[in-house]
């Protein structure tokens, strides 16, 4: 079940990253009518969201850092006088997948887990929960990328 899992992510990650391929810095940090953020903060929220859920609620290191988490954590929001270079934009998309395979060899080593509830209301209470909770995150931001992309578009 946990392979299945991880060929979700990495599908799922896979259409990120051919959906934003080929854009500009400009469209990466655009902000179209009608949104709270950008098509940058919605690839970067992805990563540090995986690793939050799956690293730091598991009580090990995470690949980020604490000041990424700090800009692209829930709740945050784009910061017009940072944007997202391109060349930045794209090492976080090579972070993606570099962490699709360290979630696959880090899950044999995990053993405990801190309880956390999601603002939808559902309890991780094990690594292999959040791994399938962080699935359907994705896929939410997945659609929201996919909008942006449409809003840019019709701009």
């Amino acid at each position: 079940m946990i392979d299945y899992q991880f060929e979700i992510l990495e599908k799922s990650r896979k259409a990120v990253l051919k959906a934003t391929e080929n854009l500009s810095e400009e469209q990466i940090n655009q902000i179209p009518t009608g949104f709270k953020n950008n098509i940058a903060w919605n690839v970067i929220h992805l990563l540090v969201t995986q690793q939050l859920l799956c690293y730091k609620l598991a009580g090990q290191p995470m690949y980020v850092s604490d000041a990424l988490v700090n800009d692209y954590r829930k709740g945050t929001a784009p910061n017009p006088e940072k944007p997202v270079s391109l060349e930045d934009f794209n090492a976080y998309k090579e972070e993606l997948m570099l962490n699709i395979e360290r979630i696959k060899q880090d899950y044999k080593s995990i053993t405990s887990y801190n309880s956390y509830t999601t603002s939808v209301g559902m309890t991780l209470a094990s690594i292999e929960d959040a791994i399938t909770f962080n699935n359907y995150h994705e896929g939410l931001h997945t659609g929201f990328i996919n909008a942006l992309l449409r809003a840019i578009q019709a701009s």
